[in-house]
């Protein structure tokens, strides 16, 4: 069953085009590469699957309930509790906050005590405020963080704080899950462990994963489909054996004629 559709996706900024007629199926419970040369146009299209960006033309279409319903143009924020969870190719996290904060943070949308109840201090208010802490500290154990939830955010190592941005998308409960270069600037033994650590969250969560990703040998290890961006076009798509002796995509890497 299709999670995700992309149909003639376009963004243009002035006269440049950086995504140009993009077509993608994403079926449910898949991890999908998004590969490509620097200036690719990959995190622009993650920016207008996630409603950063409006597009200049096209559709994107999330099953919500069993139905395909447009999300394109929609703001990030009602996109996300449509179930679309995202992290950054430049970490941004609440670096003065507590770990466990980060986390909590990102619950707010599902919270049911009204503002009354909060500013009152009802009962049902701090049974609330319980079962949020437990679900966040679940979630920081899920990516071996939880011995650090009290430790502010930026005294964590840089691989932690990537760890820590997975975690706070989490929190917000989504179905598809973007990761933008979740491994730069990771040494090999980290690399490695955010490879078990996307699989571990992918079966355990039954999300959908895309992900952007410079690392091939992460990429061609993990992915089942690869979808490759030149100049914001779509120049192959299949699975990484396919993409490893593509023609295209090798000139594409290599700046010159496979």
């Amino acid at each position: 069953m299709s999670v995700l559709k992309v149909s003639g996706l376009t963004k243009n900024f002035g006269g440049l085009s950086a995504v140009s007629n993009v077509n993608m199926e994403i079926e449910q419970g898949e991890l999908i590469g998004l590969i490509g040369p620097n200036g690719a146009g990959k995190t622009t299209l993650f920016n207008l699957l996630t409603g950063v960006y409006d597009p200049s033309e096209g559709t994107i279409e999330l099953n919500v309930d069993g139905k395909m319903t447009s999300i394109g143009g929609k703001k990030p924020y009602v996109i996300s509790r449509l179930g679309v969870s995202r992290t950054f190719q430049n970490i941004r996290l609440f670096k003065e906050l507590t770990v466990l904060d980060n986390v909590r943070i990102a619950m707010h949308q599902s919270v049911k005590t009204g503002v009354i109840a909060s500013i009152l201090r009802l009962p049902c208010y701090y049974k609330e405020e319980e079962e949020i802490k437990k679900r966040a500290m679940d979630l920081l154990k899920t990516v071996n963080l939880d011995e650090h939830a009290m430790d502010l955010a930026k005294n964590l190592p840089y691989g932690k704080q990537r760890r820590l941005e997975i975690a706070r998308a989490l929190a917000t409960d989504p179905k598809i899950l973007f990761l933008d270069e979740p491994a730069a600037g990771m040494n090999p033994q980290e690399t490695a462990e955010l490879t078990q650590l996307i699989h571990d969250i992918k079966d355990r969560f039954h999300l959908t994963i895309i992900l952007i990703e410079h690392d091939m040998s992460l990429v061609m290890s993990i992915c089942e489909r690869i979808y490759v961006l030149d100049y914001g076009r779509l120049i192959a798509r299949g699975n990484p054996e396919q993409i490893k002796t593509n023609k295209r995509v090798i000139e594409a890497y290599l700046g010159e004629d496979a």
